[in-house]
């Protein structure tokens, strides 16, 4: 498998996860938070999300945000699960787009000097998003089974 599909299918497993693993979860659900001053479930997924649309700015144009209150103050606005939920669904179609215009020659470039990937092949942002997500799907699993639901394997098949 060439870079860029290796990519492209990085992006779709790691979306595939974070949906099956946080279905479970309902608009209803939208507020609940384990503790006060923690991300609601609604600004967990839109935290996810944000950080979809940032990591592929950064990469792909150099513009690295680096104002961490300001990004919390825009994600903590969405209180509704439903709203995330699109937010996350259109910031993973972005990043489809993005890498399926990339060749794989420019995957395997080194990024320019920036904060947060410095000296890595622009292919990297893919690693760095499928982790960074999967670090919410976690904590989004934590937050399903306080609310007396089972999330489901993310690994399985339906």
């Amino acid at each position: 498998m060439d870079l860029k599909a290796e990519a492209l299918n990085e992006v779709e497993i790691s979306r595939h996860f974070f949906a099956r693993t946080t279905e479970c979860l309902a608009e209803a659900d939208s507020a609940f938070q384990p503790a006060p001053g923690m991300m609601t479930v609604a600004g967990q997924v839109a935290h996810a999300a944000h950080a979809i649309d940032w990591f592929r700015e950064g990469a792909f144009t150099g513009d690295w945000d680096m104002d961490w209150e300001a990004q919390a103050v825009e994600t903590a606005k969405v209180t509704s699960l439903t709203t995330a939920r699109r937010w996350l669904e259109d910031a993973w179609g972005r990043l489809r787009e993005a890498v399926e215009v990339a060749t794989a020659e420019q995957l395997a470039t080194t990024l320019p000097d920036n904060p947060i990937l410095p000296g890595r092949p622009l292919y990297h942002v893919v690693e760095s998003i499928v982790d960074h997500t999967a670090h919410h799907r976690g904590a989004l699993a934590v937050y399903a089974r306080l609310l007396g639901k089972v999330p489901k394997m993310p690994y399985g098949e339906d």
